[in-house]
């Protein structure tokens, strides 16, 4: 590593490293370094137990042979370089995304979700295609509150109808807040705005290509959290906070260029637009569906969100169309996109992007042709999705190819957690049953 980056670091301010990289569920994972350390931590990386790449969100690890069967062992994070950032809401303090390797092999971490997004923008560089990505997040704040159920609330009590920005929506500024802070640590943001329940919002990231796409999504998703925190306040992007309430999505658009650069989704003389190339990669998405829904929404408090609002519970796909699975802008020529609405706000953007390019992918090497488009909202029409986070699963777990694209170890193991996790929730007793139940029964 040249020393003229610890330099420029260190003159800048900077006298920490944040190393941080995704588990498989999205959770930021990382260690703090002084900067003296960091030539080190790039020549030989950053031990860490590898079984913290399959943990529950409950802290207890999967039992597998990744983890106890053979001894705990480590995982390397590997910080790149390309990823440094100096967090503007954290004096002193730079941040660097890390890829994953093994320990004994030196190779990249079957496990890595980074690694998993990679390996699908390889296949697709093969056939002179390049996905690019914009990233749309919906998230939830809270406000502390002791007499509500679990302590918080919502951030306004008031539902808004989406779209309304000032002091009067959002008293703390947090939209001015995130927007130039993200901006400052080279977060490409470009507009935010209160969406339709009272305390959420919604924050664009400007398109890119899929990797470094999927980067600033996930390192978004960390500082947002941090820096509402900051504010005494709580920052979800759980798909359903609020019963009764509108629900938090991850919205992808998504398009591919050549090697000129050239949007090849684009073909004028064709139906809607969208060339054979975009109608084959929309075709994998919808054929592809229900297997899809698990890593889209990855939670048993997803499938709260589906089918509510205009999140979608069935797959199809319409010319502007906001209801629809996946939704194609108006917009043509270079910005001629496809814009997939389904994935909940939990969803691991670098699991989801790879999940979706892997599924289109296999639509264009096949050839298929999209259904019929839908023009209306009508939850009948499409294919239906899975109605939980077990039915999903199993539609994982049944979808051989799309596990073989994106790598059969890793679904198996992305699976066993989840289930996991549904066998917690069944043993789990609700607010709701003891409200429901407790007094007249």
């Amino acid at each position: 590593m040249p020393d003229t980056t610890v330099t420029d670091l260190t003159e800048r301010g900077v006298d920490l490293v944040r190393v941080l990289w995704s588990d498989l569920h999205g959770i930021a994972r990382g260690k703090d370094l002084t900067i003296d350390e960091l030539p080190r931590a790039i020549r030989h990386g950053v031990g860490f137990c590898q079984a913290l790449m399959l943990t529950g969100l409950d802290a207890t690890p999967l039992e597998t042979e990744e983890t106890s069967g053979s001894g705990w062992p480590d995982a390397i994070a590997r910080p790149d370089l390309n990823t440094i950032a100096i967090a503007d809401h954290v004096p002193g303090v730079a941040i660097c995304l890390a890829d994953i390797l093994d320990s004994r092999t030196g190779t990249p971490l079957q496990l890595s979700p980074r690694d998993i997004l990679r390996t699908q923008v390889s296949r697709l560089s093969t056939r002179n295609l390049r996905p690019i990505v914009g990233p749309e997040l919906e998230f939830s704040v809270c406000r502390p509150d002791p007499t509500a159920g679990f302590g918080w609330r919502e951030y306004l009590d008031r539902d808004t109808a989406g779209y309304v920005v000032g002091v009067a929506n959002d008293p703390a500024e947090l939209i001015p807040l995130l927007l130039r802070r993200s901006r400052a640590m080279g977060i490409p943001v470009f507009a935010g705005n209160h969406e339709f329940s009272g305390g959420q919002f919604e924050i664009n990231i400007r398109h890119g290509e899929a990797l470094p796409a999927a980067d600033r999504a996930f390192l978004f998703k960390h500082v947002a959290k941090e820096i509402v925190a900051q504010q005494g306040l709580r920052a979800t992007f759980m798909g359903k906070p609020f019963a009764g309430r509108a629900g938090n999505g991850t919205h992808l658009h998504i398009s591919f260029v050549d090697s000129d650069g050239r949007n090849v989704f684009h073909d004028p003389a064709a139906k809607h637009g969208l060339s054979t190339v975009a109608q084959s990669f929309l075709a994998g998405l919808i054929g592809y569906a229900p297997a899809l829904t698990a890593i889209l929404n990855p939670t048993v408090n997803a499938f709260k969100r589906l089918g509510a609002g205009l999140a979608p519970a069935v797959a199809n796909w319409g010319p502007d169309n906001r209801a629809a699975y996946i939704r194609v802008p108006p917009e043509r020529g270079p910005d001629t996109r496809l814009e997939v609405r389904v994935g909940d706000g939990t969803a691991n953007p670098y699991l989801a992007i790879a999940a979706l390019l892997a599924a289109g992918l296999d639509g264009i090497d096949r050839g298929l042709e999209p259904p019929p488009p839908v023009t209306r909202d009508d939850p009948t029409d499409g294919a239906p999705l899975p109605t939980s986070l077990d039915a999903a699963l199993t539609a994982l777990e049944d979808d051989k190819a799309l596990a073989e694209a994106l790598g059969p170890r890793y679904v198996e193991l992305f699976i066993a957690l989840k289930r996991q996790e549904t066998r917690r929730f069944a043993a789990a007793v609700t607010d709701w049953e003891f409200r429901e139940y407790s007094w007249l029964l």
